[in-house]
């Protein structure tokens, strides 16, 4: 069992810092989740096979693997909580770009800039919600992943309404732009205070999700190993969650003939269930520890996933994606918990190896699934998730739950 502090013992400033950062995280979700129901419309628009299309969707993890290894040195630099906004206004207006985009180079040239705003947010939301949750003393990472999975649902939800209201892209998006800043504006004064720290010791805290008894060494080749395992279980997460965003309402539309209000649900299930999964996972791992958790988040995807492709139908396949959905929760936040605890790293450079090894994952990902489906079916390409399901059930003994240890309430942070 997890040792905590009371709930009735944490800081003021601490309860607005969770909050603030579970505003970035859910704004965050709503933006991009927005996208996933508009891919069929700008896919026929620009008149792209699935394979163009999943070559124009790489670059979203070109632009986050060319300039998201900066990630790190700009939190560094001008701290978690700047980055985060400053990245969330810019990927908004890369976004709205794209569906402004009159041809698929434009499209494709505005999805890189989403995809390096994109990465310096993700790196800076978690590394900032890290900061958080080890003051806090006790699991509450899942939490904040929660918020961005009900924020992809309500973008999904307000992308299908738009889709079925005959509303521009172009109109949705600015309305995006609108929101991201208004969120933001109203989320920044609640983030932490005070400078960066250069390390988890600096905050006071040990609480690792994996065994690191023996101090590390940056260049060590169990490090190494660790990363490569955790960045592959995070992987396996961000596959399902690409397929449901990048081919759920192709597939449900073009292949099983659902109309465009209902195939918006593939991509919306997914991040549904994600959520419930995300909302209860903090009690979980504490309860059972990330391991367990993990394996048999691996299974449920495999299982569910794998049965709606062998039995293919329109609401089979949408609880299908609501299992992957919950199986794959907490894979991300636990692999960026344990990458961001790592013994022998500078302060966010484990989480930014991992965001860079999952950015390098999605550029593979959008093409060979496109490849695969016009030389056989989206069916067969959307094979890749039990696949990964069953790769998490493999690699999940390197999760290890760790009893967090007690210290004495923090001091209130200085100013910004």
């Amino acid at each position: 069992m997890t040792t905590s502090v009371p709930a009735a013992s944490v800081a003021p400033e601490l309860r607005r810092a969770r909050l603030g950062v579970s505003l970035i995280f859910a704004t965050n979700g709503v933006l991009l989740g927005s996208l996933a129901p508009r891919l069929p419309e700008l896919r026929v628009g620009l008149d792209l096979s699935y394979g163009q299309l999943g070559v124009a969707m790489a670059m979203w993890p070109v632009g986050a693997l060319l300039l998201g290894l900066v990630s790190g040195v700009l939190i560094r630099r001008f701290r978690s909580s700047r980055v985060a906004i400053a990245g969330m206004v810019l990927c908004a207006l890369a976004l709205m770009g794209a569906g402004l985009a009159t041809n698929v180079y434009a499209f494709a040239a505005a999805l890189f800039v989403v995809g390096a705003t994109d990465a310096w947010v993700d790196v800076a939301q978690n590394s900032h919600g890290l900061r958080v949750q080890r003051l806090y003393k006790r699991s509450i990472n899942n939490g904040f992943h929660a918020m961005w999975s009900i924020g992809a649902v309500t973008g999904g939800l307000i992308g299908a309404a738009a889709a079925g209201l005959d509303i521009a892209v172009r109109w949705q998006f600015a309305g995006m732009v609108a929101l991201v800043i208004v969120l933001n504006v109203v989320s920044y004064p609640m983030l932490l205070k005070g400078p960066e720290p250069q390390s988890t010791a600096d905050d006071g805290a040990d609480e690792a999700a994996m065994p690191h008894e023996a101090p590390g060494r940056a260049g060590s080749a169990r490090m190494w190993l660790l990363l490569g395992a955790l960045s592959l279980i995070a992987i396996a997460g961000a596959w399902a969650e690409d397929a449901a965003s990048t081919w759920a309402a192709s597939y449900l539309r073009d292949e099983l003939a659902a109309p465009a209000a209902i195939a918006a649900f593939g991509f919306i299930s997914l991040q549904g269930f994600q959520f419930i999964g995300r909302l209860t996972g903090d009690r979980m791992i504490d309860r059972f520890g990330q391991r367990a958790v993990a394996r048999a988040g691996g299974a449920l995807m495999f299982l569910g996933m794998g049965l709606a492709l062998a039995f293919p139908s329109v609401w089979g396949t949408i609880l299908g994606f609501a299992a992957a959905g919950l199986g794959i929760a907490t894979l991300i936040p636990g692999a960026f918990h344990a990458a961001d605890e790592l013994p022998g790293l500078k302060s966010g450079s484990g989480l930014t190896i991992v965001g860079w090894m999952l950015r390098l994952a999605f550029l593979l990902s959008p093409p060979i699934v496109g490849a695969i489906a016009d030389a056989t079916s989206l069916r067969v390409g959307l094979a890749i998730m039990p696949l990964m399901g069953l790769l998490v059930v493999l690699l999940a003994g390197v999760m290890e739950p760790k009893r967090l240890q007690p210290a004495p309430a923090p001091a209130s942070p200085s100013t910004l």
